[in-house]
């Protein structure tokens, strides 16, 4: 007869969670098949994806994806990734780019945790750039909140990407706060220096 290990119901608004119970197959099943955050403690249900800013975000890293191939700088993006920063705190990313000292790291961490079904598993490690995507009437949640989660962690470079505003702002992380780097909006052309001679004109992104 098989044990079912969950000991608590699985409601968002919940308090008292923990990256820990993630390794319950069953609260794993349940998390996976939604798009959820633990916020300080508390199950949080993510804000839906529009499309008007899923298209856009998909132009925007394939821009930075053809750069990194005709410069031959190794690295990936991931989208959608689950990021532990700390036992009470598990965001949703929209994405992640990651070098191979990122990836090396992050699969000795994967390594020592209780589940390690993955090579990779949940990002533990703090990636290169962060990528979040501003979903309607959750602006202050991605502006304030995971931008102070981010620093914290230490994550170097932030990007606020607004398919609303029709603007990207890349933010360096320096003496543990954020500072904006470069702002584009509108037909602007997008210069971050973390990709030193990228140049991403924004027109064709918002179409």
């Amino acid at each position: 007869m098989s044990l079912d290990t969950t000991t608590r119901e699985f409601e968002p608004g919940t308090t008292g969670w923990t990256a820990a119970d993630l390794d319950d197959p069953s609260i794993e099943a349940q998390w996976d098949a939604g798009v959820y955050e633990i916020v300080e403690g508390v199950l949080t249900k993510m804000a839906p994806a529009y499309l008007d800013s899923t298209f856009p975000l998909g132009r925007l890293i394939f821009a930075v994806k053809r750069y990194l191939v005709e410069k031959q700088i190794p690295g990936d993006f991931g989208p959608e990734v689950d990021y532990v920063l700390a036992p009470k705190r598990v965001a949703r990313v929209d994405a992640v780019f990651m070098t191979p000292d990122d990836f090396r790291r992050q699969q000795e961490l994967n390594a020592r945790t209780p589940s390690r079904r993955a090579k990779y598993g949940r990002l533990l490690t703090r990636p290169t750039l962060i990528i979040e995507s501003i979903s309607l009437g959750h602006e202050s949640h991605d502006r304030e909140l995971k931008r102070k989660w981010y620093a914290e962690a230490g994550v170097p470079n932030y990007w606020l990407f607004d398919a609303f505003d029709r603007s990207i702002e890349a933010l360096v992380l320096r003496d543990m706060e954020y500072e904006t780097d470069c702002l584009a909006r509108d037909e602007e052309e997008f210069k971050p220096s973390l990709f030193p001679g990228l140049i991403v004109p924004l027109k064709p992104i918002w179409i």
